[in-house]
């Protein structure tokens, strides 16, 4: 039976917005989501991507989002000074025998920058983020895991169902995190997949350090992370009253300058969520 016009387009306007939240989806995924065939999947996909709104991988299909997205090296180079300054104060956060998480981004790969040259050994460090894996593997004392998953090649991380599975067999002293922006409501990131990724990581942690430099503030992103009071520290070189005039009503036990010397252990840890 030979389906209309405008049902085959709502469907595939749906593929586009779930393949939009979660980067990539693989075929079976989205069959059993729609509940329609591979056959007609892979036509929807084929469809969509001559209209160039998503692009056809092996075994299923990512956002075209994905690849407009800026590349890791071309992020590397923005707000060089801020991430330099988050990195070398969140080294305070980090223990000797402690294991940490290090997310994706560029700030957090800032932060690896500065570990690499004061190493706080032994130490276990957990990252989805390839480069990151890259600069810290082989320093002694420091072992590096990778978590499994499918790799986002312009973002150099690695994401989905899979990862998220990987990340239940931690559990995490200090995690390192990075977003799209924060603004009054709390914190949002760029993508479902990566949202949900760091809420595993977070369900994990002892204490979940949010690493956001100034151009974050006043921004918007399409998906929700965190209010402001579940975060445990917000680390930036933006003032505290800065973020007071943006709206952002954060206890000061949980808001950390890039700029402040005090070091970790003499804080009173915050109340578990």
């Amino acid at each position: 039976m030979r389906v209309s016009r405008h049902l085959v387009e709502a469907r595939r306007e749906r593929l586009v917005t779930m393949i939009a939240q979660y980067g990539y989806l693989p075929v079976q995924e989205l069959c059993r989501r729609l509940g329609i065939s591979e056959a007609t999947a892979r036509r929807d996909l084929s469809g969509l991507e001559k209209e160039k709104k998503v692009r056809r991988t092996y075994g299923g299909a990512i956002s075209e989002y994905d690849s407009r997205f800026p590349s890791f090296s071309e992020r590397r180079d923005q707000s060089k000074s801020a991430k330099r300054k988050i990195a070398k104060a969140s080294l305070s956060y980090i223990l000797p025998g402690s294991t940490c998480f290090f997310d994706a981004g560029t700030t957090i790969y800032a932060i690896a920058e500065a570990f690499r040259e004061h190493p706080i050994v032994p130490l276990k460090i957990v990252t989805s983020n390839i480069p990151i894996g890259e600069l810290l593997a082989g320093i002694p004392g420091v072992e590096v895991f990778l978590v499994a998953g499918r790799l986002l090649s312009r973002q150099s991380v690695l994401l989905g169902e899979i990862a998220r599975k990987s990340l239940k067999f931690w559990r995490f002293d200090s995690a390192f995190l990075s977003a799209e922006a924060m603004n009054p409501n709390g914190i949002w990131n760029s993508q479902a997949a990566i949202v949900e990724q760091q809420q595993a990581v977070i369900r994990r942690t002892r204490l979940a350090i949010f690493c956001l430099d100034g151009r974050k503030l006043r921004r918007n992103a399409p998906h929700f992370l965190l209010p402001w009071n579940k975060v445990d520290v917000l680390l930036t070189e933006v003032p505290r009253r800065e973020l007071l005039q943006a709206g952002i009503r954060i206890v000061e036990a949980r808001y950390s300058s890039a700029l402040d010397k005090r070091k970790a252990a003499n804080r009173q840890p915050p109340a578990k969520r």
